[in-house]
């Protein structure tokens, strides 16, 4: 790894290891009651689309402190979760603890494009789970596509939900004089994005003293393309007028727990797919 790309890595996770605490606080919107109440429920979108995991035996990619690998494995999966920082596989360990869900699901501490040494288990899962805000943090979205398609058994699968790249072209910060967000970063630019910004999506009180953080803008055609070279068949793809946070100011939270526009379906806000190793 190059000086240069080890230096955003550091930024990012030390990011990560305070917006745990964040994310564990009072002021989070983080759904622990469901999970601790042992009926954990997933965003609108997957609930609707994953389809039923018992039995199957999940890799959850980036699963930050692991709220969405223990709702998995109270589904009856059987689940390891993989996440770069320190600070988010402890509470993600302490919560399998306090949960009885040891048996079900662990964790792993590992950078993503470590993974295959981390858990040296190569073709050995019926199912990698990705989900928000998880691919814009890696610089290398070829690599990741392998990465997930040497992980999976002969009629495996990926199911990857995240915000949708078109959407990640603008921003609250360029916003117009009708409220709406205005163009931040180009479609097709391809480069590293550092940014310093003290909030946090998940507590609007927060104030990150960690606050850069470098991410990338893929394309879809990226995304799609490097799981299509990694040898795996794209199943199907939807794109969805609505999302889990709210990305943008104007965007109004609906009976699903998400967040939708208000008038007019704009442009897409998330995507999500499948695709299979055969």
């Amino acid at each position: 790894m190059s000086d240069e790309a080890e230096r955003w890595r550091e930024l990012n996770r030390a990011n990560w290891d305070e917006r745990t605490k964040v994310h564990l606080g009072p002021g989070s919107d983080y759904d622990l009651a469901s999970l601790r109440s042992g009926n954990g429920k997933l965003h609108a979108i997957e609930d609707a689309e994953l389809g039923d995991v018992r039995g199957l035996r999940v890799l959850h990619l980036q699963c930050h402190f692991g709220v969405d690998t223990l709702k998995l494995a109270q589904r009856g999966a059987s689940v390891v979760g993989l996440d770069f920082s320190p600070a988010a596989i402890e509470a993600a360990r302490k919560l399998a603890t306090e949960l009885g869900l040891t048996g079900s699901a662990r964790f792993v501490l590992a950078d993503l494009y470590d993974a295959p040494a981390a858990i040296p288990e190569p073709a050995s899962f019926d199912l990698v789970f990705v989900t928000w805000g998880a691919t814009c943090w890696l610089p290398d979205i070829k690599r990741w596509a392998a990465i997930v398609a040497a992980f999976l058994k002969p009629d495996g699968r990926l199911y990857y939900a995240d915000s949708h790249p078109a959407a990640a072209v603008f921003d609250d910060d360029a916003r117009l004089a009708d409220g709406r967000p205005g163009y931040f970063v180009p479609y097709l630019g391809r480069q590293p994005l550092v940014m310093v910004d003290h909030r946090d999506y998940a507590d609007p009180t927060a104030r990150l003293a960690n606050a850069t953080n470098v991410e990338w803008l893929h394309p879809l055609s990226d995304i799609v393309g490097g799981l299509i070279e990694a040898g795996l068949t794209l199943d199907w793809l939807h794109e969805h007028a609505q999302v889990p946070w709210r990305m943008f100011q104007m965007l109004v939270q609906k009976e699903d727990g998400d967040w939708h526009w208000p008038d007019k379906p704009w442009l897409p806000l998330a995507l999500s797919l499948q695709a299979s190793r055969r």
